[in-house]
């Protein structure tokens, strides 16, 4: 009998598992992970107050027990990990999910893809507020450690953001082999201080009923719906388990969540409340005044710590969502640098690292105090997962199949508490909410604008484009032949590439191999081997080649084509002796219909601003040749 092997066996596999969860406790779980540091304080000391006594804080843990229970347990942890592209989640793979299931509904089409373009821009705004505000609660602690150091908070929030950005472009592989260790490290602390508050009153143990959350709304249903914007506190982060699905897997998330993450939030919330119940006057910084004094220096680095992590994988988020929305159309190409040889998914984009560190910046200095910022944040929380629910009901119905008795109370659940929580968070609108919510109009513009502009483009160069079907067949023999590939990159397979053109104007002369190679970004992750590359012989040394690339995959060219047969490309591929000939397109805006003269400027100024596809796809710069050409939009 022949013994399984030590990677396939039953121990290896659940070793793997093991060693995923603490991974996905250090990466996954640091935005929820650091609401204790402010959701309680915000929803009893906040801008809206509550009274201190029994029915109120029973009533707010019930909600704050029930509202993590119904969107991150049920919503997140259950149901969404399902709707995964090809492992990959988030909302723009849900969005290339969706998008897949309404292609012969041209009525949806449209207002699927607006959805998932705006729940993306709405995450540029929470990863701006979410370093701000973490990192913002964790420093305050010093406050109640040492009241004398209370001025140097703002300057010291700064400097650790600052230093943060400042090592982006190093790349996270080091740094993160720490985090795994220090959030189990805090999420332990979290379940200690709340159980050790909780023996002094463990009545508070009983919020768990939801009772208690009734009895709270029916009493003051206007306070309970006001509370709400606070109380959403407790749960931003949530959708970061659906977006970092493809780094762990579901089951490492999963295990990360029920087994440590989901008890120490609650018993941590919950030993506030006794706390608070016990000693009212501790609401000036309830998390912290829940530690023995002794405590307070270190649990102030520790948070510190853990707020910093939390930062770094919002801002890891960042760019991955701009990689997605660059591989997809989205936005123009950026300068992309790769900071680990094995880890595709750690990016640095340098235009993107400093404009998020100087709104961090300026959020911190404008908003001065994390109980200010709170008033800015949940906006976009909510907004985000308000638009997720609406596409999971779409996937449940176009593409699980579920039937609408099966499907419709997890709709109406979603929807209820979405709704309820959005609704309550756009009071916030004119005290800092509106933030958020600019930030995502202004990346949806740019976003929208740049995935219309390319359409017009690409439809005026078909327009304008020779067929290469026909350019062949009249193309002369007598045109000189020079030795060597030149390949030419075009986003048209069928038509002529405008460089090539120019080459025979100005150069009147051929390669004696010609290949009109076409990079295409798919709506999938991944692409595998077998459909990455498909050549087509054109004759007379004339050859189509189309490289194909998952939106999570590096587009490099050079790279791939070494890599490839001899069989898969049709000629043997000889680096030194390719010369790659690029098409630059110096775009004019004009009043034929379009789009308004307005975004067709910007159009014109965000391809000037994009980087070159030789950057881009990796190409050699010592053997590429641009040419211009001009296009009236």
């Amino acid at each position: 009998m022949t013994m399984p092997s030590q990677e396939d066996s039953p121990e290896s596999n659940a070793g793997r598992a093991v060693g995923l969860m603490f991974a996905a406790i250090g990466v996954v779980f640091g935005d929820i992970g650091t609401s204790p540091l402010y959701a309680i304080k915000e929803t009893f000391g906040g801008p809206h107050p509550l009274p201190i006594d029994r029915l109120h804080m029973m009533g707010i843990l019930s909600l704050v027990f029930w509202t993590i229970a119904s969107i991150v347990t049920i919503k997140y942890v259950t149901v969404m990990m399902r709707a995964d592209n090809r492992g990959e989640g988030g909302s723009l793979a849900l969005l290339a999910l969706v998008g897949k299931a309404v292609e012969k509904r041209p009525d949806l089409g449209p207002v699927v893809a607006a959805l998932g373009i705006f729940a993306a821009a709405l995450f540029y705004g929470d990863s701006m507020i979410t370093p701000a505000i973490s990192v913002l609660s964790a420093v305050e602690g010093l406050e109640v450690a040492k009241p004398e150091l209370g001025r140097f908070i703002i300057p010291i929030t700064i400097a650790i953001l600052i230093s943060l950005f400042a090592i982006q472009k190093h790349g996270t592989g080091t740094v993160g082999k720490l985090f795994g260790p220090v959030m189990t490290l805090w999420f332990l602390v979290l379940l200690v201080l709340g159980v050790r508050n909780i023996a002094a009153m463990p009545y508070v143990l009983t919020a768990i009923s939801p009772h208690h959350a009734f009895m709270f709304v029916l009493a003051h249903p206007w306070t309970a719906f006001v509370a709400l914007g606070s109380v959403v506190l407790a749960v931003t982060g949530a959708e970061a388990l659906y977006t970092d699905m493809g780094h762990f897997g579901r089951l490492p998330i999963r295990l990360g969540w029920y087994i440590l993450v989901l008890p120490a939030l609650v018993l941590n919330y919950f030993g506030q409340g006794a706390l608070l119940l016990k000693t009212p006057g501790a609401i000036e910084n309830p998390f912290f005044l829940m530690a023995p004094q002794w405590a307070l220096l270190p649990l102030v680095g520790l948070a510190t710590a853990a707020t910093v992590i939390a930062s770094q994988a919002v801002i890891s988020g960042a760019f991955s969502v701009t990689r997605q929305a660059i591989q997809l159309g989205y936005l123009p190409r950026m300068n992309i640098i790769h900071t680990s040889e094995s880890e595709i998914g750690q990016v640095y984009i340098p235009f993107l690292n400093w404009v998020l560190m100087i709104a961090v910046a300026a959020l911190v200095f404008g908003f001065g105090t994390s109980s200010n910022l709170a008033a800015a944040y949940g906006v976009a929380v909510t907004g985000t997962m308000l638009i997720d629910s609406v596409l999971i009901g779409m996937v449940m119905l176009l593409i699980w199949n579920w039937s609408p008795r099966k499907a419709l109370p997890f709709i109406v659940l979603f929807a209820a508490v979405d709704l309820a929580l959005f609704s309550a968070n756009s009071l916030k609108i004119p005290y800092g909410g509106w933030f958020p919510l600019a930030v995502a109009s202004v990346v949806f513009l740019l976003l929208t604008t740049w995935k219309k502009g390319r359409a017009l483009l690409n439809r005026r160069l078909r327009r304008d484009a020779l067929l290469l079907e026909d350019f062949l067949k009249t193309l002369s023999n007598n045109i000189p032949r020079v030795s060597g590939t030149a390949m030419f990159l075009t986003g048209t397979p069928e038509a002529v590439p405008p460089a090539l053109l120019h080459n025979l104007k100005h150069n009147k002369v051929l390669h004696e191999r010609v290949v009109f190679l076409t990079a295409r970004i798919e709506e999938v992750p991944t692409v595998s081997e077998e459909r990455r590359i498909v050549s087509e012989d054109l004759d007379n040394g004339f050859r189509r080649l189309v490289i194909r690339y998952g939106f999570m995959e590096e587009p490099n060219i050079t790279r791939t084509l070494m890599h490839a047969h001899q069989a898969q490309l049709g000629f043997f591929f000889v680096p030194l002796a390719t010369s790659y000939f690029l098409s630059r397109e110096m775009l004019v805006p004009s009043p034929q219909p379009g789009m308004v003269m307005w975004r067709e400027r910007l159009f014109a100024w965000m391809s000037r601003m994009a980087a070159t596809p030789m950057d881009f796809f990796h190409l050699p710069h010592n053997c590429v040749v641009e040419m211009g050409t001009q296009v009236e939009i």
